[in-house]
């Protein structure tokens, strides 16, 4: 894999070890070479480090394997998961879930990744559908401009939905920018 591959959520290999992409951002200097510059994470340590990479440098890509899970709950430390094969429990810490924990219903079906034999992270379906639990009223006016409120759906994330959803609709939200797609009739 090349540099320009780089994508946040790619696990890589680096000095023998593992690492996921965790951020990266390419750098094209006035004088001199281009580079990419990453902070990287290892999947084991959950240690962050600073890599910078030249520019179209081959890069060895790390072993991935997804998993069909089933979402249990959460201890505020680590999400815990059944793999729908081997029914067996697993664990994966919050800092690795991130912004991806506001979608999480018990019962969820996900995509686990293992990087190296380890669960390591989970991939939510690209668009989830919630029910609407709390929706304050649209201003008088708003309409004109097409306007939009804050809800907050059932698993208690805010998102910003056109002012005609009330309390009880159920929306379809995407999950990878939070972004609200649709109201689903009943």
């Amino acid at each position: 894999m090349l540099t320009s591959d780089f994508k946040k959520g790619i696990p890589i290999k680096y000095n023998g070890d593992t690492y996921v992409v965790v951020d990266y951002q390419f750098v094209n200097p006035g004088k001199g070479t281009a580079f990419t510059r990453t902070k990287i994470r290892n999947p084991k340590t959950q240690k962050v480090i600073e890599v910078t990479f030249k520019s179209g440098e081959n890069i060895d890509s790390a072993e991935v394997e997804y998993r069909k899970c089933q979402y249990l709950y959460n201890d505020g430390k680590d999400f815990y998961f059944m793999d729908n094969t081997t029914f067996e429990q697993i664990s994966i810490p919050s800092s690795n879930i991130g912004d991806m924990k506001d979608y999480m219903m018990d019962g969820t079906e996900v995509t686990c990744v293992y990087i190296d034999g380890i669960p390591f992270s989970i991939q939510l379906p690209p668009k989830m559908e919630f029910e609407v639990i709390d929706s304050p009223p649209g201003e008088k006016g708003d309409t004109a401009t097409g306007g939009t409120k804050h809800v907050t759906i059932k698993t208690g994330a805010k998102v910003s939905a056109p002012l005609f959803i009330k309390e009880g609709d159920v929306i379809r939200v995407n999950t990878e920018t939070g972004d609200y797609v649709e109201r689903v009739a009943k």
